[in-house]
């Protein structure tokens, strides 16, 4: 794909993404959002009201260093400050509709937006250190219909703003009460985010690009960006911005190695093949052997696991510094698949193996919850406007 023709295909994704932009960010009381606002942006707002940019460096440090939500609790500011900022400003987190916890640990939210809309996001306990995973959803449902997933049964109701997609993670921080305490403690449960949960990230760029850079920002939650994980199935035009402007790790959702299998299960596949998503992984800027590209292949018995898969798999990715997850397929209510039998499952990480890949089994986490890989799904619809008559 030349970069002329790349650009071209970015803006066509950036323009379809806008039909399905989040609601405004002013309350209908008319106060501001602050969460989800750039420095230069939350410097606008204070100017708006008098205010120097000094105090935009004391805000983001009690928003997004803090956790603080509420105004009066901010001691470095002075309380007719608070009052004047609490006039005209709100701090908000997506509310929690419903919480769910595993018998492996695994917890997944189901938040409620401001307009009603829901996304679901699960906290994932690492087994062997204690900390663990968020996987943060970009989207409510998903516009790829992937066969194999369950959040691709939901049409694609509408994309998340940057607020909701950092306050997926801020509200799990409140959870998990993981924000420093007065003696100066760092807890470190909630490590790293993945963005895999709910919808493609690379369709809702821009937001997802804000809520990263807010995540990463050295005054704030100061995530590494090593610590961070965009997976997608292949949207080639923005997975060259992606390593420009975020450099996060990045997943690829491959799972199928022919054209043919691919364009089924994966209906992406047919504007953007494998030919050129594996072209795009190689351009990935930084990737190396202590930065690899992910490659996740979901396990669907007598579908895409023989040994031959696995050995065009290992053709694919040859000379990539990368990994590969396998993930047993995980069931839902209507699913058409099976999982891949214990004894193909290994015979295909030993191809892959053997060949110089990483290649560990994934092991479910949050079935009992439908908290697992493929698995999310909420009953949100997309609100159909009416003419005025």
């Amino acid at each position: 794909m030349s970069a002329t023709l790349t650009e071209s295909e970015r803006d066509r994704v950036l323009a379809k993404s806008a039909l399905f932009s989040p609601p405004p960010v002013a309350l209908p009381d008319g106060r501001r959002e602050l969460v989800g606002l750039s420095r230069p942006e939350l410097i606008e707002e204070l100017a708006a009201i008098g205010e120097k940019a000094f105090r935009a460096k004391q805000l983001w440090h009690w928003i997004y260093h803090q956790g603080t939500t509420d105004f009066s609790a901010m001691s470095s500011i002075a309380r007719p400050l608070q009052e004047k900022l609490a006039q005209r400003f709100v701090i908000g987190r997506p509310g929690v509709a419903t919480e769910q916890t595993s018998i492996d640990g695994t917890r997944k939210f189901l938040f409620r937006f401001r307009d009603g809309q829901e996304a679901e996001t699960v906290y994932i306990p690492d087994r062997q250190e204690d900390r663990g995973a968020v996987c943060i959803s970009s989207q409510v449902g998903c516009t790829l219909s992937c066969k194999f997933c369950h959040t691709g049964t939901q049409k694609l109701v509408r994309n998340l703003g940057a607020a909701e997609i950092v306050g997926q993670f801020m509200a799990a921080r409140d959870a998990y009460a993981e924000w420093p305490s007065p003696r100066g403690e760092t807890p470190r449960l909630l490590s790293t985010i993945v963005l895999m949960g709910m919808g493609e990230p690379l369709y809702n760029y821009e937001n997802v690009a804000r809520a990263m850079q807010i995540v990463m920002d050295n005054e704030g939650i100061a995530l590494s960006r090593r610590r961070i994980t965009l997976s997608t199935s292949g949207v080639v035009p923005m997975m060259d911005r992606c390593g420009e402007e975020l450099g996060v790790n990045l997943a690829v959702s491959l799972h199928a190695v022919r054209d043919d299998l691919r364009d089924e299960i994966v209906p992406l596949n047919r504007k953007y093949p494998i030919k050129e998503l594996l072209a795009a992984c190689r351009r990935y800027p930084g990737s190396s052997n202590s930065r690899r590209i992910t490659f996740e292949y979901v396990m669907l018995r007598d579908v895409n696991d023989s040994e031959t898969d696995a050995r065009e798999l290992v053709r694919l990715i040859a000379g990539l510094p990368a990994k590969v997850n396998l993930i047993p397929f995980n069931p839902w209510p209507g699913s058409i698949y099976e999982p891949s039998t214990t004894a193909q499952l290994n015979k295909f990480a030993s191809i892959v193996m053997d060949a110089g890949f990483s290649s560990p089994v994934r092991t479910p986490r949050g079935q009992d919850i439908l908290a697992a890989c493929g698995q999310l799904r909420t009953e949100s619809e997309r609100v159909r406007v009416r003419p005025a008559a």
